[in-house]
């Protein structure tokens, strides 16, 4: 039932139900037609109940919205605000048309028309004296404590608007898609996503704001939002799991709302993948979206995966690049990360492998060449292993420094066996790019360094004591062998460890986990399965320093199955999961992937989705990181990080893995 309500001026409120029936598509899950929820305020041009639910649960009882929607004119250069319009409405149950009179000389015409579960939006102008109207503007002030709700739209604009067509993604709710009608220049409608600057506690607004063009008489312009599902991927042979994934798939694309002082680093414009819509822009994260991407390039009609992983990597080339060809890490400043370029160069692979854009390639090929010199350079003692800037000997990182990688709260450092399997991964990758542009010799370069870095990965790396590859050898000498799926299983399936020794770490790693206990796939693996040593952590600088994780014990077990001291992180189990599917041992991984699609589809938290629990910003109470019980220990809430997992129900099988990887192959 798609539900309306109309408010009336004592108070009184009006359940309109709609019993128009929706077709149902075969996209639509069999246990549920998209729901939609609209309330209107009488009094004032207001939507102040907006909610939807995609897949037919119970997601449309919450609002998406913080307070009402508003309308708001342009005269002259003048703004009048909602509350400064004089408006009157009328209502027939599943329709609220406002006139709305911001001067004498102009009247406009607001509708808003519930239809199944399309909600259309039509603006138009009545009668003469509307040559003085510039523009209209309607704001939809979203909430992110409920979902961190984002846009992916057709494309961004160089001053932070963003065109249509485009989807409206509410995170476990579902995707909207935005249209206005009819097209052209002289109707174009242009948005602007606008959040709260970071800080915590102060993740607390996400305004999506879509200006019509001036009316004109007789010229309406509609924006409609119609529920979208995203089909199956082409080629996908079993297709029993996408119901599950198909909507998380779009919760690991979330594009930054404009926060933050710009003229400082510690800001995002909009429209860069990030953690959240209102959190850091990661450039060592990129190449994550970039490889769900690949894979899932159209996400609806003239909505483009690739367009939205482009747009990032042009920004960080151009506004976070050092002059060394060095890559930022985030938050403007934060470099020395091992991570980061690699990240950049399987970005670019993805993104000219889907789309076969060569003349991107060319222009970026002397930029792109600098990020791959730059790593080259990090191979200090000339073995083929490439070294951070982090020593990683004990009880070295300390706050405000962090890690090489992505793992930053780790004290991973010097050969950091992650950072130099993503380096493994992106030589390859961009030897296929100089092959593109029939750079024989740049090509041989690359896989050289491949080559090399391959010959000596395992026997540096691996522990004699435990059979494990260590997280990462110290400057000083020592393994620092924590256990981790996350490492052994990116090493595994990359090729970096031979198939019988793989399979024989992933058949020891399955035996640790129960050996430690853990009883709870459906959250996800651990990142590690022994604790953090103290020394092995981020240490404070100051007694008032709070380091999420760090123990207190020097073994690092009072605080074990805490963030990084092994707690669990959703989209890292992708690593263990995915070693498993090139070893062709199926059946081991399936067990956790559906555990964890279980949970994504039926939730764990108010807002339905099993991996987060809004924007928080506070630790320890963000779902993104749980300990082993599935108790909250993060900070963000949201982490689009998460959802990596989902590749799983496609690197299931062959094509799609020989799609994602064809460089090592």
């Amino acid at each position: 039932m798609n539900v309306i309500c109309i408010k009336l001026p004592n108070g009184a409120v009006i359940l309109a139900c709609l019993t128009l029936v929706v077709t149902a598509l075969a996209a639509w899950p069999a246990w549920g037609k998209p729901e939609l929820r609209v309330e209107t305020d009488p009094q004032s041009p207001s939507i102040t109940f907006l909610s939807w639910d995609t897949e037919g649960g119970k997601q449309a009882r919450m609002n998406l919205l913080r307070s009402g929607s508003a309308v708001r004119v342009r005269i002259a250069g003048a703004w009048f605000e909602a509350d400064q319009l004089q408006s009157e409405s009328a209502s027939d149950g599943s329709l609220r048309r406002y006139r709305l009179s911001p001067t004498a000389d102009v009247t406009l015409i607001w509708t808003v028309k519930v239809d199944g579960a399309d909600l259309s939006l039509t603006l138009a102008g009545e009668g003469g004296g509307l040559d003085g109207v510039d523009a209209v503007e309607l704001i939809f002030p979203f909430n992110p404590r409920i979902t961190p709700t984002t846009v992916l739209p057709n494309q961004w604009a160089e001053d932070g608007t963003f065109r249509l067509p485009a989807l409206i993604s509410a995170p476990d709710f579902g995707q909207m898609y935005l249209t206005a009608e009819p097209e052209g220049p002289q109707h174009r409608v242009t948005g602007r996503l606008e959040g709260s600057e970071r800080g915590s506690g102060r993740a607390n607004k996400i305004d999506l704001l879509l200006r019509f063009p001036a009316p004109a008489a007789g010229s309406p312009v509609t924006l409609r939002l119609s529920p979208w599902v995203l089909p199956a991927p082409e080629g996908l042979k079993d297709v029993t799991l996408w119901a599950a994934a198909r909507r998380g798939w779009f919760n690991a694309l979330q594009c930054t709302a404009r926060w933050g002082n710009q003229s400082e680093p510690y800001s995002s414009p909009a429209g860069i993948q990030s953690n959240n819509v209102v959190s850091d822009p990661c450039s060592m994260l990129l190449y994550m979206v970039a490889d769900a991407a690949l894979l899932v390039p159209e996400l609806a009609p003239r909505v483009s995966a690739m367009e939205q992983v482009r747009y990032s990597a042009d920004w960080w080339l151009d506004h976070r690049m050092l002059e060394s060809g060095e890559i930022i890490g985030y938050r403007g400043n934060y470099s020395d990360f091992l991570d980061t370029n690699p990240s950049l160069l399987i970005t670019a692979w993805d993104y000219v492998e889907a789309t076969d854009d060569l003349r991107w390639l060319k222009r970026r090929l002397a930029q792109l060449e600098l990020v791959a010199e730059f790593t080259a350079g990090r191979d200090i003692d000339g073995d083929g292993l490439y070294e951070a800037v982090q020593s990683g000997n004990a009880g070295t990182l300390i706050e405000p420094k962090r890690s090489c990688s992505a793992y930053d709260a780790i004290n991973c450092g010097h050969n950091d066996a992650y950072s130099n399997a993503l380096i493994y991964r992106a030589w390859l990758c961009f030897a296929d790019l100089e092959a593109k542009l029939r750079r024989s010799e740049q090509q041989a370069r690359y896989r050289r360094l491949a080559a090399r870095l391959k010959a000596v990965y395992a026997k540096t790396l691996i522990n004699p004591q435990t059979d494990y590859v260590a997280w990462w050898k110290s400057e000083d000498g020592q393994l620092h062998d924590l256990a981790s799926p996350i490492v052994n299983g990116i090493a595994i399936q990359y090729g970096l460890i031979d198939p019988d020794p793989g399979r024989e770490i992933l058949r020891r790693l399955r035996a640790k986990i129960q050996e430690v206990g853990f009883k709870r796939p459906e959250l996800g693996l651990p990142c590690t399965l022994v604790p953090v040593p103290r020394a092995d952590y981020l240490l404070p600088r100051g007694p008032r320093d709070i380091i999420p994780g760090l123990a207190k014990l020097e073994d690092g077990s009072d605080s074990f199955g805490i963030y990084l001291n092994g707690g669990v992180l959703a989209g890292s189990t992708i690593e263990f999961l995915a070693a498993h599917y090139v070893l062709g041992e199926d059946e081991h991984a399936d067990a956790i992937l559906r555990a964890m699609l279980r949970r994504q589809t039926e939730g764990a938290y108010p807002n339905g989705g099993g991996f987060q629990n809004g924007i928080i910003d506070s630790y320890p109470r963000g779902a993104e990181f749980t300990d082993w019980e599935g108790k909250p220990c993060g900070y963000e809430g949201y982490h689009s990080f998460n959802y990596r997992f989902l590749l799983a129900v496609l690197l299931r099988e062959p094509k799609f893995r020989q799609r994602l990887f064809r460089p090592l192959q």
